[in-house]
């Protein structure tokens, strides 16, 4: 948001959505990451989610987040930020990331969260290139291929 409002001068519902994306991805990310280092955490006293709330409740938190996310990372393609390939690669890719927490609600085992965490670098980072990719497709084709 602060380099949104220093390039525009202001603060715009398109900031406040990608704020809002990485605000809402954050915990899923991080709890999957607390739940296969649960021990860690509860050695070092760290207050986690799954050391203060239990495995199970980090996970239907989990999964909430990543319900509540899946709008919200496609919601840039209807404010026209990001086009038709940024609409399907983030309905997919928020598909999958909403999958992933359903395994990880059902696992008995770390394995699903390791692959969550391991997902959810991916997922935030392909959201951001397929915006980017989109916006330099686009001007390369506004301005007829010159830089």
């Amino acid at each position: 948001m602060i380099g949104w409002a220093a390039v525009t001068g202001g603060v715009e519902l398109p900031s406040i959505l990608l704020f809002l994306l990485i605000f809402l991805w954050t915990p899923p990310h991080f709890w999957a990451l607390a739940l296969f280092r649960n021990g860690d955490y509860t050695r070092a006293g760290v207050p986690m989610m799954p050391v203060v709330a239990g495995p199970d409740a980090t996970k239907r938190q989990m999964l909430a987040y990543t319900l509540v996310l899946l709008p919200v990372a496609v919601a840039p393609y209807f404010l026209g930020i990001g086009g038709l390939a940024y609409l399907i690669g983030s309905s997919l890719l928020g598909a999958f990331f909403v999958l992933c927490a359903v395994r990880v609600l059902r696992a008995t085992d770390d394995k699903p969260a390791k692959q969550m965490f391991g997902f959810s670098i991916l997922y935030l980072f392909l959201l951001f290139a397929l915006l980017m990719g989109e916006h330099l497709v686009s001007g390369i084709l506004t301005t007829g291929g010159g830089a």
